[in-house]
């Protein structure tokens, strides 16, 4: 089993560069759940919670699901010191397998480029969704400065929306909404926000 360098990440995750584009992330968000007050929400690949718990007053329930229990430790503590009473944890890495799990909203943000299979992952995802629910994917502009044998160095909207598609989603809507500065392996970056409806 390849050691996850998250585990070793978990404890000094959340440092300020982090902190400001999960800002910028949340409030490309907030507008998209508009009217979720009694939907369930997962954020897969949710990291320490830096993106999820705060949009954790527009969801129903919140169920952060990550692969490094070390994230998710920092992430439940964060749930017990605010107070967070809609919010669990998920130890799980849906590319081995799903679990028997439901959700009206699923959020990847920032996820998909460390996954090799893309594809494997969005039909796990397809499925994890109820019907009319909706995926959400924060990622990266496709960056040809960006050379990383472990990271997909970004993603083309035709490619993605195709590949969407291709799994069943219905509809999907995909605009690059931000651009930051050595915000992506150190390289100047655009970020898009993709939702497809099930």
């Amino acid at each position: 089993m390849e050691r996850n360098v998250f585990e070793e990440m978990a404890k000094r995750y959340d440092t300020e560069d982090r902190i400001e584009l999960a800002k910028v992330i949340v409030k490309e968000l907030r507008p998209e759940l508009q009217n979720s007050q009694s939907k369930s929400f997962i954020d897969y690949g949710s990291g320490t919670g830096l993106v999820s718990l705060q949009l954790s007053d527009l969801v129903g329930s919140l169920l952060l699901v990550d692969s490094s229990k070390q994230m998710l430790e920092v992430a439940n503590s964060k749930i017990h010191q605010k107070e967070i009473r809609n919010a669990n944890v998920l130890h799980s890495d849906f590319t081995q397998e799903t679990p028997d799990l439901k959700a009206d909203i699923i959020l990847l943000s920032l996820v998909l480029l460390h996954i090799p299979d893309t594809k494997k992952i969005v039909d796990n995802l397809f499925a994890a969704l109820n019907s009319g629910g909706k995926l959400i994917i924060i990622d990266f502009d496709k960056n040809d400065k960006i050379n990383h044998p472990k990271v997909h160095n970004g993603f083309s909207h035709a490619e993605l929306k195709r590949k969407l598609l291709e799994v069943g989603f219905k509809s999907t809507d995909i605009k690059t909404f931000h651009h930051g500065k050595r915000i992506f392996m150190n390289e100047d970056a655009s970020m898009f926000i993709c939702s497809s409806v099930k």
